[in-house]
């Protein structure tokens, strides 16, 4: 397992092998099932996981799009995206987890 993983996930994973790669293989499916280039998956990822309120997935979709050469701007305008769908409150709520990361990898 990646040391860059959450433990809670490490822990799954370690525990429950199959399962974990049965959970990997979804995801390079659903990713490999259409049209959309990596960056563009990414930056719906990122807005799903905004979308649900899921911290977690947010500051993972941030990380991995920076990896992916995403640019602070980029992953930031995602968030002013949601204002008019999800709210200002949300969507404010989505900026400061984003910046969680972001300040990381800056400093």
């Amino acid at each position: 397992m990646s040391d860059s993983l959450p433990k809670a996930v490490t822990v799954l994973g370690d525990a429950q092998p199959a399962v974990w790669s049965a959970y990997q293989a979804l995801g390079k499916a659903c990713a490999e099932s259409g049209p959309l280039d990596g960056r563009t998956r990414r930056l719906v990822k990122l807005a799903l996981a905004i979308g649900g309120g899921a911290e977690g997935a947010v500051h993972s979709h941030v990380r991995q799009g920076l990896e992916e050469a995403l640019s602070p701007d980029e992953i930031r305008h995602v968030a002013l995206l949601a204002i008019p769908t999800l709210g200002f409150a949300k969507a404010m709520a989505a900026r400061t987890w984003i910046d969680d990361i972001l300040a990381m990898k800056e400093s």
